[in-house]
């Protein structure tokens, strides 16, 4: 269900661009989607330089045909992108820096600009739903490689995410195996399993620790005993472990913790990697794969979702529908209401009764329950 679009815009309309949170393969292709389609109706295009602080400091650039050329299968964002400041809350020690939302509002229409396409994760759209709520035409656009916007089945940068993964546990296997090691490999995700749950699948895990699944740590080494009495000792064992998980009646690990970041999560994968070498008497070794997931060239998949996005964003636009997000219902893009899913703070998390997960436990995968 989508808001009643008013009417269709019957000028020439200029366009704002902004990435926010996180750098995500696949921003590059909705960037030049969605410019090369509002090429085509005659409308100019601005990019807003890193997130919202580029709305806060006029940092603001127009976008031609040939600044979107050739980036398709490009990472990360030719606009930049900062998850450090919103305008409602700057970060500054002065009552000024605390909500300067009103100056962004200001500066968009003083520099003329028709509708603000905003391409993020739940922050960013967040931050969206509340300007448009104070008079900035909106159309969101859901980027997040942890896959957890709830109302789109997919997000772009998830493929390429859980491909970078798969590939570091299949080269893990043959190192873990010629030592007769255990391997655990710290996966992102935040507060959702999808990146860890379906690379340690396709991966060909042992056991998989994942944020809606609650762990018991002698549950773990119980499987990875058993993979030895069946092997008959001397045998390697692969844990994924998703940087959201915990133990049960345990807390989140997390590597620090700041005014601007209070959850950064991390650290988990080395209290498993401890746990399991002072438990079973095990070698082994912990790998956290960190920001190596959010790099490198988009997938085909993303690369074409990105695409569609891009478009549909415009298409919502010209529509004159705003305070929307496109989403992947398949097989079509769909508008969904911005305030059904970041108003009132959706995330979506693994089903816990999902082919996957009950496909993983058919197999014998250990989630630690």
């Amino acid at each position: 269900m989508t808001r009643s679009p008013s009417s269709p815009p019957s000028k020439p309309m200029r366009i704002a661009l902004l990435t926010g949170g996180g750098d995500c393969p696949g921003l590059n292709a909705v960037i030049r989607s969605a410019a090369r389609s509002a090429f085509a109706l005659g409308w100019e295009v601005y990019g807003i330089e890193d997130g919202f602080e580029g709305l806060l400091t006029k940092r603001v650039h127009q976008l031609h045909a040939r600044d979107v050329r050739g980036i398709i299968h490009l990472g990360g964002t030719i606009l930049g992108t900062s998850n450090r400041v919103s305008p409602f809350r700057t970060g500054g020690a002065s009552a000024e820096d605390a909500d300067r939302s009103g100056e962004v509002v200001r500066n968009f229409k003083e520099m003329g600009f028709d509708a603000l396409i905003a391409i993020g994760g739940d922050g960013t759209l967040s931050i969206a739903l509340r300007l448009s709520r104070k008079g900035i035409p909106v159309v969101g656009v859901p980027k997040t490689i942890d896959n957890d916007i709830a109302d789109t089945s997919v997000t772009f940068g998830f493929d390429t995410a859980v491909a970078t993964a798969t590939d570091a546990i299949d080269k893990l296997h043959p190192t873990a195996e010629a030592h007769k090691r255990v391997m655990v490999v710290e996966l992102m995700g935040r507060n959702a399993g999808f990146i860890a749950l379906n690379s340690g699948v396709a991966g060909g895990a042992d056991v998989i620790l994942i944020p809606e699944i609650p762990f018991e740590i002698e549950k773990v080494c119980e499987k990875i005993r058993d993979r030895e009495k069946r092997h008959r000792g001397g045998y390697f064992s692969i844990v994924v472990v998703a940087e959201g998980a915990r133990a049960k009646g345990g807390k989140l690990h997390t590597k620090s913790i700041d005014k601007n970041e209070p959850h950064r999560l991390g650290g988990v994968g080395q209290w498993v990697a401890d746990e399991i070498a002072q438990r079973t008497g095990k070698e082994t070794r912990n790998l956290v794969l960190g920001h190596l997931q959010r790099g490198g060239a988009p997938t085909t998949f993303d690369r074409l979702l990105g695409t569609r996005f891009g478009a549909a964003a415009i298409r919502a636009v010209k529509d004159g529908d705003f305070e929307t997000m496109v989403a992947l219902n398949p097989p079509t893009i769909v508008r969904i209401p911005l305030a059904q899913t970041v108003g009132n703070g959706r995330t979506k998390q693994v089903p816990l009764d999902s082919d996957v997960v009950m496909s993983a436990r058919g197999l014998g995968i250990s989630f630690g329950d």
